[in-house]
């Protein structure tokens, strides 16, 4: 499982123009589900993403996460993060979940998040969207369990 997270001050998620999800500070998560994730790293990624310290106390130190913050999470399923460009300039997917399990996990993590008390939107799984959002830092974190 691979994550690209991102500090924001808001983000949303548009699809055919139209805003499906939308979320004011807190963090924009792209979401990769690798072959052979299991619920097992699911409770590592959701305690990871839940205590993730990348926000400034008032000294301005990395000390408080989205939970401190009561601040939100958008987590966006992308297959694309695990593209891998070992041969030539295209990028293959062949280390991306099968969709049918990719997306269980996914709903899983959503839930497992929600369940600790944090507020979770997502996107459309599988559906072409457009993601705006404004980085606050420009702060970017790419976290991987392997």
């Amino acid at each position: 499982m691979k994550a690209v997270i991102q500090r924001v001050k808001w983000a949303r998620v548009l699809i055919d123009g139209r805003v499906l999800s939308k979320i004011s500070q807190g963090l924009l998560v792209l979401l990769c589900v690798e072959k052979g994730d299991n619920e097992k790293i699911l409770a590592w990624m959701a305690d990871k993403l839940a205590n993730l310290r990348i926000f400034p106390d008032e000294k301005g130190k990395f000390n408080l996460s989205v939970r401190d913050l009561n601040g939100e999470i958008l987590l966006v399923s992308n297959f694309t993060i695990c593209g891998e460009l070992k041969k030539g300039t295209r990028p293959s997917f062949h280390l991306a979940e099968d969709p049918s399990i990719a997306q269980t996990l996914f709903d899983k993590l959503c839930q497992i998040l929600t369940e600790r008390g944090l507020t979770v939107k997502t996107g459309l799984f599988g559906a072409h969207m457009e993601i705006e959002l404004l980085n606050d830092g420009p702060v970017t974190i790419v976290l991987s369990k392997n």
